[in-house]
């Protein structure tokens, strides 16, 4: 799935769909990322949801958004959640807005995901 400056891939694996972001989060890609996440979560179901950001160099407001309503709607069916892997600035953006307080964020140092 792929638009002008932002796309994401994903694999749904024993209850995990781990779902890697690339290019940047703004107000403009977060919609279409928004309606494409959740249907994915609606039809897995998953038990836990990974979000790589490893791939994001940009994210705005829209981008933190884009994450806690994933969290919640998870949180809904039964699941929990981790970000991995965030890059420096985006890491800084999820520090000021608290969100290692409500979400994992956790460092997978480069391992790869199937």
């Amino acid at each position: 799935m792929m638009n002008s400056n932002c796309g994401f891939e994903h694999e749904y694996n024993e209850g995990e769909l781990y779902v890697r972001l690339r290019g940047e989060i703004d107000h403009h890609s977060a919609a279409m990322l928004r309606g494409d996440i959740d249907t994915l979560i609606y039809e897995k179901r998953p038990q836990r949801l990974l979000l790589d950001l490893s791939g994001v160099g940009f994210m705005d407001s829209s981008g933190l958004g884009l994450i806690m309503g994933r969290y919640s709607l998870v949180r809904e069916f039964g699941g929990s959640m981790a970000i991995l892997d965030p890059a420096e600035p985006i890491m800084k953006i999820l520090n000021l807005a608290g969100i290692k307080r409500i979400i994992a964020i956790e460092k997978t140092k480069g391992a790869k995901k199937k």
